[in-house]
């Protein structure tokens, strides 16, 4: 493929994932965080083996951004995510959090 092909293709996934992104309703946030994580992985171990087989200079250059940009992207998901998470554990009691018993 052609450079203008990438570049259109580029630019409508980014339009498709935009529209995907802000249609989905803010219970479904986590899952969908979840899912782009997995993802995320993907791309990191697809970007693995692109620097893995670059003949030239260009492209492992290239490869290893993506590398950098993939770890990045990874880990700050699965950060983000665990935030999430916490936001719906319930909050220790007076008791538990003294080491006391717990108060029904």
């Amino acid at each position: 493929m052609d450079g203008v092909a990438l570049l259109t293709i580029f630019v409508l996934s980014v339009f498709v994932g935009f529209e995907v992104v802000s249609k989905v309703s803010s219970t479904l946030h986590t899952p969908l965080m979840s899912g782009a994580n997995a993802i995320h992985g993907i791309v990191l171990v697809g970007a693995i083996l692109v620097a893995g087989h670059a003949d030239d200079t260009l492209t492992l250059v290239v490869a290893l951004v993506a590398v950098l940009m993939a770890t990045v992207n990874l880990v700050g998901g699965f950060v983000v995510t665990d935030r999430m998470l916490e936001m719906f554990r319930g909050r220790p009691r007076d008791g538990a959090a003294r080491g006391g018993e717990v108060q029904r």
